[in-house]
């Protein structure tokens, strides 16, 4: 019997359980699996425009910052998302740093010059158990690839920069999901969409909807006291009307659901949260923008969606990675075929 997902809550899924759910926004991948190189991109874009030009509030929260990625300090200084977010693994910050400047240039040819330059946003994860990353890889291709494959359909699991990602001991990678809620008298309903590249945890630590299988499969297990070194990055969207200013109070409950999976946030893991809003665009060339939010006694729901939403994508990723061969002869088995077993 093959182990099915639980269902995270008691908030409803949107049709796809997927960061796509929120409109407009669209996930690609370019996965690399050859021998020793087994890594990836994933580019998660928030609208189908011009970001460079119009552009989304957005906030960042890091959990623990044991992490390199690019264009985190611009995000928090002016709350803006200018860029698709590329993920992919750490020695791959810089190359694909570059393919988003040339991709913007070819967008708006007077990019740092006539206006102003692009904050490109990409972050990561270490991959190198599975990944010989001293190969370097990736190249810029491999970013326009995962632009050419953007789609609302996600393929989660041991795809695009989830390829050579760990979680808990086991194969981890790339999982998304959302909710539904519902807020204020008018009973109007927004989406809260995650998408995670899960790279963290010690086996023993697992914990799958408040039951702690880890304990049970780590049994089976010479222990194991190798302090955690793994990293997680924790997409959210929404199409709820959020300032920048909220937007970052709603990253930091990513924490919640990434803490209910087994997480102590250990002192090797890079824990990264970012939150973005399609519900309205701010014109770079404008010279003011009237907007309209939610209140922030109304905010608890959309913070249950986060917390839900993440749970959820850490245990898609899971359940969907299938095992991977890599380097120098590591392997990381998927947690479907470690539960098989202990059934």
């Amino acid at each position: 019997m093959t182990p099915q997902v639980p269902h995270i809550g008691r908030l409803a899924a949107g049709p796809r359980n997927s960061i796509t759910d929120v409109a407009g926004v669209s996930v690609g991948h370019c996965t690399l699996d050859a021998g020793p190189v087994q890594t990836g991109v994933t580019v998660v874009m928030p609208h189908g425009g011009n970001l460079f030009t119009h552009r989304l509030p957005a906030a960042a929260a890091v959990i623990n910052g044991f992490g390199k990625s690019a264009g985190l300090v611009q995000l928090e200084e002016l709350g803006q998302l200018e860029s698709p977010i590329a993920l992919s693994n750490t020695f791959a910050v810089g190359t694909l740093l570059t393919a988003q400047v040339r991709h913007t240039l070819r967008e708006n040819p007077e990019c740092g010059r006539s206006l102003s330059t692009v904050n490109a946003l990409v972050l990561e994860c270490n991959d190198a158990y599975l990944n010989d990353q001293q190969a370097l890889a990736i190249e810029e291709q491999h970013y326009l690839q995962a632009l050419q494959a953007l789609s609302p359909e996600v393929a989660q699991g041991a795809v695009g920069a989830g390829r050579g990602m760990s979680s808990f001991g086991l194969k981890g990678g790339i999982g998304t999901a959302s909710r539904w809620v519902s807020i204020g008298a008018a009973g109007n309903v927004f989406t809260v969409g995650a998408l995670v590249l899960s790279n963290f945890g010690r086996l023993p630590e697992l914990v799958i909807d408040g039951d702690a299988v880890g304990r049970r499969l780590a049994d089976s297990e010479a222990p194991d006291h190798s302090p955690e070194k793994g990293s997680i990055i924790m997409i959210l969207a929404t199409d709820a009307p959020l300032d920048a200013r909220q937007l970052k109070r709603l990253a930091t409950r990513a924490g919640a659901g990434l803490a209910r999976t087994g997480s102590v946030y250990g002192h090797g893991s890079g824990d990264i949260a970012l939150a973005f809003s399609t519900a309205q665009q701010i014109e770079a060339s404008a010279e003011g923008v009237q907007v309209t939010l939610l209140a922030d006694h109304l905010l608890d729901p959309l913070f249950h969606a986060a917390a839900d939403s993440v749970e959820q994508a850490i245990l898609h990723a899971l359940f969907a990675a299938e095992t991977v061969h890599g380097r120098d002869g590591h392997v990381r088995v998927s947690l479907r075929e470690r539960l098989a077993a202990l059934a």
